[in-house]
């Protein structure tokens, strides 16, 4: 029910809001540059031996592990394993960063630890903005790391420190979100070679 009390018309609003998704999909589509850059780059970057971080917060999170989970494992093929880690899972890392260097430094510390000349450094923000990962893309930016953001809005800081920066231009959260599987998974096209 709405709070207007009228019942909502389940049919329609899933219609609506599916097309919601698919016109967010098609703004994005209007310039696929720089997700090919970033595609291309992660290809050759993992071509030379090299690793890719995946992080992010919340959702976010969770797209860097699905898709760091279908490099190391696969995605629609069989095929040798990427190397790929995604920063957010080590709970005994994030909780001791948190602690001890403050919530800002979780992903920071572990680029700082294990991240090389050459690896790339996957952002993954809607907002752009997320304290945490802007200090990842700096420490990143400071060893040599490519930079590579995946944002929602107008990118914020994090769009604005990476090498790469992959813009999905929406205002809500969802729809940013539902654009961002489609790169990555688009993104595991181009690193397979489909």
């Amino acid at each position: 029910m709405h709070t207007s009390g009228q019942t909502l018309d389940r049919p329609a609003h899933v219609a609506a809001r599916l097309r919601l998704s698919a016109a967010a999909h098609e703004r994005t589509a209007a310039d696929v540059t720089q997700i090919v850059a970033a595609g291309d780059a992660m290809k050759t970057a993992l071509g030379e031996g090299r690793t890719i971080f995946a992080f992010g917060n919340g959702g976010s999170a969770a797209d860097a592990q699905h898709f760091v989970a279908e490099l190391v494992v696969r995605y629609e093929a069989e095929r040798p394993g990427r190397a790929a880690l995604a920063l957010t899972t080590d709970t005994s890392i994030l909780t001791a960063a948190g602690n001890d260097s403050g919530f800002e430094q979780v992903f920071a510390r572990q680029i700082e630890a294990l991240g090389r000349r050459g690896d790339v450094a996957l952002a993954i923000t809607t907002s752009g903005t997320s304290p945490n990962v802007v200090r990842a893309l700096e420490s990143a930016g400071l060893r040599g790391m490519l930079t590579i953001a995946l944002t929602g809005r107008d990118g914020g800081e994090a769009g604005r420190l990476a090498v790469i920066h992959v813009n999905v231009p929406e205002q809500r959260t969802a729809l940013a979100q539902e654009v961002h599987t489609t790169i990555l998974h688009t993104w595991c096209e181009l690193i397979d070679g489909a």
